[in-house]
């Protein structure tokens, strides 16, 4: 891992282990993401943002609610249109947005934003180092599970998922 890749790794987690909203400052993109740490998203870009209202103490009235994803998701409107600014940020040659999910990085099933930026990035569908957009999904349902069901925290979750969502669940001690 490089050093600027555990700068950004390390900042995000500390960011997020003191419950920050918004976990880096400054402009919400760097001038180019890179696709080098695919099939993770670039940190840099998309370092994750936390919802406020979504606490350890708030989870049994909002994400533990059936439903509670789906009445804060945002437009498709919207998610379309920032997932063809990053794609370009990303500098994909498949450009068809078809083969990419504009996807919350701390999901919102787990308190992520639902329009920040920093926690939405343009994840591809397809194969990328054995691994597609839908493992990533598994293991937010597994984590999202887990923190309803008592058996882990909400941040350590977060904070897993934010750092590297293909050992998040070892990281926090599920499989």
């Amino acid at each position: 891992m490089s050093r600027m890749r555990q700068l950004a790794v390390l900042t995000s987690s500390l960011a997020l282990a003191a419950g920050g909203l918004v976990l880096t400052t400054g402009s919400a993109h760097a001038a180019s993401c890179s696709q080098s740490y695919l099939p993770l998203q670039d940190s840099a870009c998309q370092p994750g943002a936390l919802n406020p209202d979504v606490t350890q103490s708030t989870i049994d009235s909002t994400i533990c609610v059936p439903g509670y994803s789906s009445s804060i998701r945002p437009s498709t409107s919207y998610t379309n249109a920032l997932k063809v600014k990053q794609i370009a940020e990303y500098g994909y040659s498949d450009t068809s947005t078809a083969d990419y999910e504009e996807d919350h990085l701390i999901p919102l099933s787990l308190g992520g934003n639902p329009t920040s930026e920093q926690n939405l990035w343009p994840e591809p569908r397809y194969d990328v180092g054995g691994y597609t957009s839908t493992d990533k999904d598994t293991v937010e349902y597994k984590l999202y599970k887990a923190v309803c069901a008592g058996t882990i925290e909400l941040a350590p979750a977060q904070n897993a998922i934010a750092t590297d969502w293909t050992t998040a669940l070892a990281a926090v001690g599920l499989s």
